[in-house]
């Protein structure tokens, strides 16, 4: 690899992008690559193992593949461990900033950022970070002191500690160019007579959930009611032949598969969510504008699914059932009183589309812009 930048990326800027390999990571640092290169800046990926497959259609110059680990433990072996990888990829990050010569680094959170970010503040390259969700991840919490920037989804996530605050901003959570497309449908009010559309989902964690309560829920529903019921879920592959049986034997219309490609659209054309509370989520129902249940994953360290939930659930735009609360009769119940009150929904839609930010994406290019001007000679 040259050690020219020039000769690299022909006289443009290049920003080197930081991201885990979940799509939780990478859908915000794809929807800012697409934004930089538009603005005539050259983007490179830095990530781990888990993204090598689809790295290849991420929108990056290069991909740089980087050793990392997350810290699973508190006992002294998984520390040693843990700080044994880190320290690999720090040196790796070190060798890689020394060759591509960044005018900039963003991470967006997770441990696999970890080594580059702070590589980036060995070498005083401008560096920032973005968090996703409502509260601040570990990672991130790690690299926050040192940066040059960070950039928020939600308001309010560093009031508490000024020192931080000081160099946040809320940006928003950059959002794919299909959620943006799908962002342009109107939410259509659902009457008494017409058919009530609902989509569930839950990824990789939360569809057994989801195939245990919603189909089982829904056959608790008065008569008239499932009749208007057309059901889009994600179930695992393991559960679809129980979910869709549940679903024929109560002669409710469903459709029932382990993926959705075409997601933002069904989103966009459902009248209510039933999901996870994970910040691509929550980031696509407010860009869209959907009411939503949302079911946080209880068992997350630092209850990040709980709190995005809860931000939107404050502003009128979901609501947020802990796990232990997801019962058939709760469902049900939620469902049937939503049901009768069409005009809560279309509340609820405005709500959640008031917490969404469209051009997240830009705003985190701008800002990005901004502290590569700031330590520019």
């Amino acid at each position: 690899m040259s050690s020219d930048r020039s000769e690299q990326t022909g006289h443009r800027p290049l920003v080197l992008l930081a991201a885990g390999g979940t799509g939780g990571h990478l859908f915000p640092a794809e929807a800012l690559a697409e934004v930089l290169t538009r603005r005539g800046i050259s983007v490179d990926l830095a990530t781990d193992h888990r993204a090598e497959r689809y790295g290849s259609k991420f929108p990056a110059r290069a991909v740089h593949i980087i050793a990392s680990e997350t810290l699973r433990g508190r006992d002294p072996l998984s520390l040693a461990r843990a700080a044994a990888r880190l320290g690999v990829g720090l040196i790796q990050a070190l060798r890689v900033l020394g060759g591509i010569k960044p005018a900039a680094i963003v991470g967006f959170g997770g441990y696999p950022t970890v080594p580059p970010v702070a590589a980036g503040t060995l070498r005083n390259i401008p560096t920032l970070i973005h968090e996703q969700n409502a509260v601040i991840g570990r990672a991130n919490r790690l690299l926050a002191s040192r940066v040059t920037a960070i950039a928020t989804s939600f308001a309010g996530v560093l009031e508490s500690e000024p020192k931080l605050g000081a160099k946040a901003r809320r940006t928003g959570n950059p959002v794919r160019a299909a959620v943006i497309a799908a962002a342009g449908a109107p939410y259509r009010v659902p009457d008494a007579r017409d058919t009530l559309r609902l989509l569930v989902f839950g990824g990789s964690q939360g569809a057994r959930i989801m195939a245990d309560i919603v189909p089982e829920a829904i056959r608790h529903l008065d008569p008239g009611l499932q009749s208007r019921l057309a059901v889009i879920q994600q179930a695992r592959e393991e559960d679809l032949a129980r979910v869709r049986q549940a679903y024929a034997d109560g002669k409710v219309a469903a459709e029932v598969a382990p993926f959705f490609a075409d997601l933002p659209a069904r989103m966009a054309a459902a009248h209510l969510v039933i999901a996870r509370a994970g910040a691509s989520t929550v980031a696509e129902l407010t860009a869209i504008g959907r009411p939503a249940i949302l079911v946080p994953l209880p068992h997350a360290l630092d209850q990040d699914q709980s709190a995005n939930a809860g931000m939107i659930e404050q502003a009128g735009g979901a609501i947020r059932l802990a796990q232990h609360d997801f019962t058939l009769e709760r469902l049900a119940g939620e469902i049937s009183a939503l049901a009768s009150a069409p005009q809560k929904l279309v509340a609820m839609a405005a709500a959640a589309r008031s917490q969404g930010a469209l051009d997240a994406a830009e705003r985190l290019a701008d800002l990005v812009g901004e502290i590569m001007r700031r330590d520019a000679p």
